[in-house]
């Protein structure tokens, strides 16, 4: 009978794990949903802004005397982690942890050593394993699950000033791109200096266009919104993503329980007739005892 109640107790502690992540899996498709419906509507509007910004480059002369698009040697480095604040979302955390020690070790080796390497982390996953391993000069854990506009905008003005004032002199953000809800893709996307140049074949096209007051004072005004918007997407993606990775892993958990509890019943079962069958024997055996 202690094999029996043994696995009863499994039975129920199986039972109340699969509640749980089902119930994660539901919440997590529902937030994925609004995730999701955010970075499709963001990224027409981010896709343009970078369009017009290459139609502009190509037709501003004075390009090159631009702060923001000036390419230097990077000898201080910032990178922007964004992970998520909470687990159970597979390798989601691990996979950004993996390129950022990757990124350190084939690019930025003698930055990190000379320490002129800093991390801005925007999840709290992130900051946890990060910052054991390199100086985290900023983070922010309220973004991940209230995205805010204004705050990207405060953290990308930040980034712009530094770089303007040679306090630094590169920045990359390393992120999930979210694909569909089963891919997300860990990417490092160059933030600064500016870099998304329109090409040839955009060239021949962008030369019709009068541009006035002039394509560089256009581009002055243009910029910081576009830089604003791009960081602000990566975040979105990142947290369409986490949702995505989430639902993933508690359908497999969820999954999972279901077989564990299939052969757990099973089991159960068979020890419960066997457990019958001895005392069945038990009682007829003592009846025979008695007549002999």
């Amino acid at each position: 009978m202690g094999n029996l109640k043994e696995i009863r107790t499994r039975i129920s502690s199986i039972e109340s794990t699969q509640k749980i992540t089902s119930s994660m899996k539901l919440v997590s498709a529902a937030k994925l949903r609004r995730a999701q419906s955010s970075i499709q509507y963001l990224r027409p509007y981010s896709e343009k802004l970078n369009e017009i910004l290459g139609d502009l480059s190509t037709a501003s002369a004075s390009l090159e005397n631009m702060p923001l698009f000036e390419q230097r040697s990077p000898e201080k480095v910032v990178l922007v982690v964004i992970t998520s604040n909470k687990g159970l979302c597979g390798a989601f955390n691990a996979n950004i942890v993996k390129a950022v020690n990757h990124l350190v070790e084939s690019q930025y080796t003698e930055q990190f050593k000379a320490g002129n390497l800093q991390l801005i982390c925007l999840g709290k996953k992130g900051r946890e394993q990060l910052s054991r391993l390199y100086p985290v000069m900023q983070s922010n854990e309220a973004l991940i699950d209230n995205p805010d506009f204004t705050e990207v905008s405060a953290i990308c003005d930040q980034l712009t000033q530094q770089f303007l004032k040679g306090e630094i002199d590169k920045v990359d953000i390393v992120y999930n791109q979210f694909l569909n809800a089963a891919t997300q893709r860990v990417t490092v996307e160059p933030f600064l200096p500016i870099t998304n140049i329109a090409s040839e074949q955009e060239t021949a096209s962008s030369n019709d266009y009068i541009i006035e007051p002039s394509p560089q004072e256009v581009l002055e005004e243009l910029i910081p919104k576009i830089m604003r918007t791009q960081l602000y997407k990566t975040l979105c993606d990142s947290i369409a993503s986490e949702h995505g990775a989430r639902m993933i892993s508690m359908t497999k958990a969820t999954d999972n329980a279901t077989e564990i509890l299939r052969d757990l019943k099973l089991k159960y079962n068979n020890a419960r007739q066997s457990s019958i069958t001895n005392e069945l024997i038990e009682i007829v055996s003592g009846a025979e005892a008695l007549k002999g």
